[in-house]
């Protein structure tokens, strides 16, 4: 009764936000509900003079949720298909990470970037866009105006390579008779599944192969989204080296990303059960209440969110986006020539 009280009201104010922008986000995938959430609460948050009786509630939606979005995610991932696939993408993979991950660190130290802003748009662009973010930053003890911008930034760029990389495929000379190529290229160059998703099911109605691209990126992506685990836990033993340095006590088990163990265990619950004959169609739920609880937290991150001082401070998040960006997209497609897939 206490936590209702206490967290009711900004809990109801962040779901009837969320739930328009959920339905908006199935009819324009190339925006996804996640940044029809953010937008919206950012406007919100601007007619809302006094916040206090929903600060405990949105707070709780903003952390907690945040956590509890991407253990879900874990239903969504077979291991026996991830690792197969891994086979042939993962030295694309590895080779794409590790392009954002030391682009972002060398522009942060270049145009003084903050470092908790740089690391989030380096990691989104290289896994998993949203679910990358959701999963680094309650890690790196990122505020919400961080994380508002890192999915803002990262957004722009699934955007624009959802429209451009079908024709970019095509002008490539990618096969039009298979969905090999186009598929790893849009699994390992695309940020986010929402825009794998828009960017190979185009690349499959353009050339009439079923949903061949589509099944291919997707599963790439998956693969990506493991990165996730060595990560979160490399960044959990930086914060506290840090912490130690600045001469803080600190627990390394309150740093330790503790929900990625569960995001783990989820992942190898979906692998023994479709293993044993049960169809994957079970966890399906579980995914959507996934990426539901994305969108609700993304709404939080809004209300929370200074949409002024988001713009005014946008700029050079946006140009390290866009070099990591083409930092990846050049790199994926560097591997795939050089391993004979394209």
């Amino acid at each position: 009764m206490k936590f209702i009280q206490e967290k009711g009201k900004g809990m109801l104010l962040c779901l009837v936000i969320s739930v328009p922008c959920w339905f908006l986000g199935q009819q324009f995938p190339i925006i996804g509900g996640p940044v029809f959430a953010i937008i919206a609460g950012m406007i919100i948050t601007l007619f809302i003079k006094d916040k206090s009786a929903f600060q405990s509630g949105i707070t709780f939606v903003s952390k907690k949720i945040l956590q509890y979005a991407v253990i879900l995610l874990g239903f969504g991932l077979n291991l026996s298909v991830v690792l197969e696939t891994g086979k042939q993408s993962l030295p694309i993979i590895l080779s794409t990470i590790a392009t954002s991950l030391i682009i972002a660190w060398v522009m942060q130290k270049l145009m003084h970037i903050p470092a908790k802003t740089a690391t989030l748009v380096g990691v989104g662009s290289s896994i998993c866009g949203g679910s990358a973010i959701a999963a680094t930053a309650p890690v790196i003890d990122a505020d919400d105006e961080e994380v508002a911008q890192s999915i803002s930034v990262i957004f722009f760029f699934n955007m624009l390579a959802a429209l451009f990389f079908p024709m970019l495929g095509t002008a490539l000379g990618f096969s039009t008779t298979s969905g090999e190529a186009f598929g790893i290229f849009a699994g390992t160059a695309v940020n986010d599944t929402s825009s794998v998703t828009a960017a190979a099911s185009t690349w499959d109605s353009m050339y009439g192969l079923g949903s061949a691209t589509l099944d291919k990126a997707v599963t790439v992506k998956l693969t990506r989204t493991l990165a996730i685990i060595p990560i979160t836990l490399v960044l959990a033993l930086i914060q506290t080296k840090k912490s130690k340095g600045n001469g803080q006590k600190v627990d390394f088990k309150k740093v330790f990303p503790f929900f990625i163990i569960y995001f783990i265990l989820a992942s190898v619950i979906t692998t023994v059960a479709v293993s044993a004959g049960v169809p994957n169609d079970v966890f399906q739920p579980l995914k959507t209440l996934s990426k539901f609880f994305i969108v609700l937290a993304m709404s939080a991150i809004g209300l929370n969110t200074d949409i002024v001082k988001l713009v005014k401070t946008g700029g050079k998040p946006l140009v390290m986006g866009f070099c990591c960006w083409i930092g990846i997209s050049v790199v994926s497609l560097v591997m795939q020539h050089m391993l004979g897939i394209w």
